[in-house]
């Protein structure tokens, strides 16, 4: 069983960065792709950014904004969310896919609220 666990979220205003971290338990190189979503209220969940084959790849509404640094030693990857805007208040989701096992785990999601 492979647990994934979301942490980091919080209030920040229009214009703030926030840095999500994302503990997975098992080594991130055994998985073909681990990334980030959101789910608004009222919407569908929505892809941010995913690293995989030694790529990135990014939402078109990221525009630079947006990183996905990783710290492999400590199975740990992070989303550095940069000039937030208050369309992006959603929870926010971590994935880790592994395709040859058909296997695709989902943390609890860590909710952000962008306001003043």
């Amino acid at each position: 069983q492979v647990h994934v666990v979301e942490s980091g979220g919080g209030l920040v205003q229009p214009g703030g960065s926030l840095k999500l971290s994302c503990v997975i338990s098992r080594t991130i190189n055994s998985f073909n792709v681990v990334g980030w979503h959101r789910q608004a209220p009222g919407k569908q969940r929505e892809f941010i950014v995913s690293i995989g084959g030694g790529s990135i790849s990014y939402a078109d509404f990221v525009k630079g904004r947006f990183t996905i640094p990783k710290d492999t030693a400590k199975n740990t990857i992070y989303l550095q969310m940069n000039s937030l805007k208050p369309e992006g208040a959603a929870v926010y989701y971590c994935d880790a896919r592994d395709t040859q096992r058909a296997e695709n785990y989902w943390g609890q999601g860590t909710q952000v609220t962008v306001s003043t």
